[in-house]
């Protein structure tokens, strides 16, 4: 599904990241793991367009996207989340979701201005959608409240919901669980656990190197930008050379 090789981005003198190579199979779930300052949210900025690579290609589905831009990318079913909490603060949980569904609406302009029986029942059909989402991720009851009032938790939950809704192939999840309580890590790996049986590919940046190990079937660990290993659960608790680029954390993960 994708296949990324020798990418690398330099800003001016400093290679955040270098030469990184990797591939993603259909059904997946990769996690993409490293210290602090890894290099691992440039990478994802590079995959979806957000940042344009100095060099490497990035394919997926076949399709050369190497440094097209986020809604071309998106458009073609590469779906991200973010660190921060990426939602439209004014608007409520149910108006984000709604406004996510127009990337891949077929409701022309015309249709929509004289709101034809098309845009009607397509109109339905994206409500019902969005509140088919919105209960899978556990936050149907606030369906109205703006996304601003929300308890941190809430919106990591939303910003994946909105994510949800563009109808991704594959899911980029940027350090979902950062600030959750320990109730709120354990909803959110349920809920990935749970995408992923359904049948979605999800590659997954993640610092709780304890949560990440317990649900992804291998890795690919960055260290200054540059990929230093792969493998299983087991073969990273056990490579020294992650051991050492975690200063020691990598050895309590298990």
């Amino acid at each position: 599904m994708l296949q990324v090789e020798g990418l690398s981005k330099n800003f001016g003198g400093l290679a955040a990241v270098s030469d990184v190579s990797m591939s993603i199979q259909p059904g997946e779930l990769v996690g993409l793991i490293g210290p602090n300052g890894a290099g691992k949210t440039t990478f994802f900025n590079l995959l979806t367009g957000y940042i344009r690579p100095t060099s490497g290609t990035v394919t997926f589905e076949g399709k050369n996207i190497t440094g097209r831009k986020p809604h071309y990318v998106a458009s073609r079913g590469m779906i991200r989340s973010f660190q921060q909490d990426n939602v439209f603060a004014r608007y409520t949980a149910l108006e984000n979701l709604l406004l996510a569904s127009h990337l891949n609406a077929d409701v022309n302009f015309l249709q929509t201005i004289f709101k034809t029986r098309h845009d009607r029942r397509r109109q339905s059909e994206i409500r019902a959608k969005a509140d088919e989402v919105l209960e899978l991720v556990g936050i149907q009851h606030l369906a109205g409240s703006t996304a601003g009032s929300l308890a941190h938790g809430h919106k990591r939950m939303l910003g994946i919901a909105v994510a949800l809704m563009c109808q991704p192939k594959l899911l980029l999840l940027d350090e979902p669980l950062a600030g959750m309580n320990i109730a709120e890590v354990d909803e959110t790996l349920t809920l990935i656990r749970r995408l992923w049986e359904g049948g979605l590919t999800v590659l997954l940046i993640e610092h709780n190197m304890r949560a990440a190990m317990s649900i992804c079937q291998r890795f690919h660990v960055l260290s200054f930008g540059k990929k230093i290993a792969e493998g299983t659960p087991d073969e990273i608790r056990n490579n020294p050379e992650v051991v050492t680029a975690y200063l020691g954390t990598a050895a309590h993960a298990a």
